[in-house]
Formats: C-alpha cells, sequence, structure tokens
C-alpha cells in the first residue's frame, strides 16, 4: 500500500486521484502516523463497499471488547447483579 502525507493530498489533489486509481487505496498520514485510507470504488459497488467497511469496523471493535472481557476475567454473580441494578436504576 502506498503512504501519502496529508500535505501530498492537498498540495497534489490531481496526482493523488491517479495513485489511487493506480493503486486502488492509500494510506493517508499526519505527522508520519497512518490516519485514513483512501479507497477507490466503482459506482456499482459502493454501497457493498461501505458495508464491508462498516462490518470491519465492527468487528475491530468486538475483537477488542472480547480481548478486554478475556483479561479482566468472568464477573462474579456479585458483581452481575451489580451491573443490573445499575442499569435498571439508570432507566427508571
Amino acid at each position: 500500500m502506498k503512504f501519502l502525507s496529508e500535505r501530498e493530498l492537498t498540495t497534489a489533489p490531481r496526482e493523488t486521484w491517479e495513485k489511487l486509481r493506480l493503486e486502488g487505496e492509500i494510506a493517508i498520514t499526519n505527522n508520519g502516523k497512518p490516519t485514513a485510507i483512501l479507497i477507490s470504488v466503482a459506482d456499482a459497488g459502493f454501497d457493498e463497499t461501505v458495508r464491508s467497511i462498516r462490518q470491519a469496523k465492527s468487528m475491530r471493535l468486538l475483537n477488542s471488547i472480547w480481548a478486554e472481557a478475556e483479561e479482566r476475567g468472568p464477573l462474579s454473580d456479585a458483581e452481575i447483579d451489580a451491573e443490573i441494578q445499575a442499569v435498571r436504576a439508570n432507566n427508571v
């Protein structure tokens, strides 16, 4: 994957679009760190591409939740009851 600085993106947009057409995807960096990805999309595949990206983001979030839960360990019965009571108290 090609990397392009935020500055290059704004100062040379025509070259950016040409690179995107050739590469299919480009990582955009800000202060040397990747912050975004440009993905080339055909008109017919736009909705499917957006769905796929959202699904991947959801899976990434779910994986981090699972990892946190595994690291924390199972809740005791008292902790579960306390969580239930807290939610019920907030929903009143």
